[in-house]
């Protein structure tokens, strides 16, 4: 009787979930951060963690219940009777509501409200299975995050940076809910692992809890249509950690049966800057090893705030009569690059097509207007867009000038997809005068290896050669990953990339302050 009573349950709560999904659209639900876990993954996952918790009296709590579907999972993984309390918070009324409805009569207490804002209760609970609200940081108002960040600090000591999502709150505010040796599990987007603002996470993990396990998704495998991101499940135990303690790894399938899974020392996870390069590898390299840092100062190509306007062809120069100290030449996007060595034409453009110019322009507006009428009308028609107030160009004086981003000898693609093996990043070998705007990073050779490439030009096709065999792997470690196998990485991560086979060839044509013996 409590199988068909509970699926019965369960088939009107799957039925609730689309109507209230429809009731908002996309972009609302991106604003609430609500993102549907499926049925089936909940259950996989409240399988696994009963399997590690041991538990005989359950009390349970779900902060962002939602429908109900980590509920849903526990009850058809245990009997009632072994469910001592069960509490679920839900800010959304709509859902609340609805969660009361189906689970009020089956041991589920309802709280309507933000969590963030509770207080929490006398009794502790042992068990905590939840997906939270994925709110981006930009959908937190200043007022919101200053109250976050507080209540953070005064419950644990510990400062988040402004760029969290509200993932990280929910987290870090449990901690005061749960009674010590309880178990938590956390389904959240695996960006905390390697971004800087996924620090306060990843510090309370290893010295607050006993981190258990962290089993990371394929990003190929979406773990919510309606989500393009990367999740990872995140299980602890509200316990000292232990001597000689190691962390579970998995990545890939199922959480229950993962397709590569790895025990690393908790030393070598606490000194890692990057968690996803776990279950691949279970050590730290060595401070010595040689990067891109050392050789390139690496900076992301410009951004105009408006492409669009502010890039413009020979056809429209002619036309609008833009004077040529005004406009510089620019490099196309990647996908208009058909090869990866950029030749430069006599004027010094790159020999690409479309071919762009970047319009840059420091004189007053008075000025162009009684000097250069017809460019002053192209100027006039960015005004009646609103460009001029925009986000970047309203902060740049004049508004059509631009950030200083000279040519840079060597760049490479910000982001790509691995799809039928592709290399998601490009190294383009520039020899033009053209800058680049931002969906590229460029690569500026510091002192010594600039001096070694005025000596001697011929090192620049050596020096592209190594950035080419820097592997895939090692550029993916580096960098961070989201839903479908979009890789992104910064310059700062770039700059972590390895080295080695670069300083191979530059032997006896360049000296840095980091040596290793074989270069010494």
């Amino acid at each position: 009787m409590k199988s068909t009573t509970h699926q019965a349950i369960e088939e009107r709560r799957l039925s609730e979930q689309v109507r209230l999904d429809r009731l908002k659209s996309a972009a609302e639900r991106n604003q609430w951060g609500q993102f549907a876990t499926p049925a089936e993954l909940a259950g996989s996952i409240a399988r696994h963690v009963l399997r590690l918790a041991g538990l005989r009296s359950i009390r349970f709590l779900d902060p962002a219940i939602g429908t109900g579907s980590f509920y849903s999972a526990l009850r058809r993984e245990v009997s009632p009777a072994k469910i001592a309390s069960a509490v679920g918070v839900e800010l959304d009324p709509l859902f609340s509501s609805a969660a009361e409805e189906l689970w009020g009569r089956e041991g589920l207490s309802v709280v309507a409200g933000d969590f963030t804002r509770q207080s929490p209760p006398k009794e502790g609970f042992n068990l905590i299975l939840t997906n939270p609200p994925y709110v981006r940081h930009h959908h937190l108002t200043a007022p919101d995050k200053d109250r976050l960040r507080a209540r953070v600090g005064q419950d644990l000591g510990l400062h988040v940076n402004g760029l969290a999502g509200f993932y990280c709150y929910f987290l870090l505010l449990s901690d005061a809910w749960m009674v010590d040796g309880g178990l938590a599990a956390w389904l959240i987007p695996s960006e905390f692992m390697d971004v800087n603002y996924g620090a306060v996470l990843r510090d309370y993990l290893t010295d607050r809890v006993t981190l258990l396990q962290i089993h990371r998704f394929c990003p190929t495998d979406v773990q919510f249509s309606d989500a393009l991101v990367s999740s990872a499940v995140v299980i602890f135990r509200k316990a000292p950690v232990p001597d000689g303690h190691t962390v579970r790894f998995s990545f890939g399938g199922p959480i229950e049966d993962p397709h590569e899974e790895a025990s690393v020392p908790l030393d070598v996870v606490r000194r890692s800057r990057k968690w996803t390069q776990f279950p691949g590898r279970n050590t730290v390299e060595g401070s010595d090893e040689p990067t891109l840092g050392d050789l390139f100062s690496i900076k992301r190509g410009l951004a105009t705030g408006s492409n669009d306007f502010f890039l413009v062809t020979e056809e429209a120069i002619a036309e609008w009569k833009i004077p040529r100290q005004f406009v510089k030449p620019i490099l196309p996007g990647p996908r208009h690059l058909i090869a990866d060595i950029i030749d430069a034409l006599p004027n010094g453009a790159p020999d690409v097509l479309p071919r762009l110019y970047l319009i840059d322009c420091s004189e007053p507006e008075e000025r162009i207007k009684t000097t250069w009428p017809r460019f002053h009308e192209y100027l006039e028609q960015g005004r009646g867009r609103r460009i001029h107030e925009a986000y970047l160009a309203s902060r740049r004086t004049p508004w059509y000038s631009q950030e200083r981003r000279p040519p840079a000898p060597f760049l490479c693609t910000y982001m790509g997809r691995t799809r039928d093996g592709k290399h998601p990043f490009r190294f383009i070998w520039n020899r033009s005068q053209a800058t680049a705007h931002n969906v590229y990073l460029m690569l500026y050779p510091k002192p010594r290896l600039e001096a070694a490439l005025r000596r001697n030009p011929a090192i620049a096709r050596e020096v592209f050669a190594s950035l080419q065999q820097i592997t895939t792997a090692e550029l993916i470690s580096e960098g961070r990953v989201y839903g479908g196998g979009l890789h992104k990485v910064e310059p700062s991560e770039l700059a972590h990339a390895p080295a080695r086979t670069l300083l191979k060839c530059l032997v006896g044509h360049v000296r840095l302050e980091k040596q290793l013996p074989m270069f010494g």
